[in-house]
């Protein structure tokens, strides 16, 4: 994995884990105070996701 995709990987990680933190499970997660941090860490997860599509293309692209 490139030093990019690294650097990336471990900001939507981070991202995703201080939103879930801060997620309080007593109320229902579409609640109103729940809901920018549950769709915060839905997008840290599909950054995450495309982190690694991006890999596995560069990976496909580069010839041995």
């Amino acid at each position: 994995m490139q030093k990019f995709y690294k650097v990336f990987l471990v900001v939507f990680i981070v991202f995703t884990a201080i939103n879930v933190y801060a997620i309080d499970w007593n109320l229902k997660l579409t609640e109103e105070d729940n809901s920018k941090f549950v769709f915060s860490a839905i997008a840290g997860i599909l950054g995450v996701a495309i982190i690694f599509v991006l890999n596995t293309w560069s990976k496909i692209g580069v010839k041995k």
